[in-house]
């Protein structure tokens, strides 16, 4: 599997001059991701993106994301959590992270409450 490392590095270097974005948990946002290692979960396209919900604040800079995937694939630690852009969406439990917020690039919307309730109660008993 070859990844753009150098592209991508080229964009993380244009993301850290980034200001801050204002966030709140439960919401969806594109997010640079990036080209990482392995099988760590990628962003795509030329800004490396890939849509996040925003899990738990760490203050005004910092916070902890699940990445999505339109990925049709069962896995037990891909929860199903509805339609994020006219397509069926999936959390990735084991692909959570902290970012800094000079990532979100654009906000979705709000995942439904009850559906993000139920997906942090999966995420505890994960933990």
């Amino acid at each position: 599997m070859n990844k753009d490392f150098d592209k991508w590095n080229t964009v993380k270097k244009e993301t850290h001059i980034e200001e801050s974005r204002l966030y709140t948990v439960r919401e969806i946002w594109w997010c640079r991701l990036g080209a990482n290692v392995g099988f760590e979960q990628d962003g795509s396209g030329r800004l490396f993106l890939r849509p996040v919900v925003i899990v738990r604040a760490f203050g005004p800079n910092i916070c902890l994301v699940l990445p999505l995937t339109a990925s049709k694939q069962k896995h037990p630690l891909r929860i199903l959590v509805g339609d994020v852009q006219g397509k069926q969406a999936s959390a990735l439990l084991s692909q959570m992270r902290i970012i800094d917020t000079r990532r979100l690039v654009e906000k979705v919307g709000f995942m439904n409450k009850q559906v993000f309730t139920e997906l942090k109660k999966t995420l505890k008993d994960l933990l």
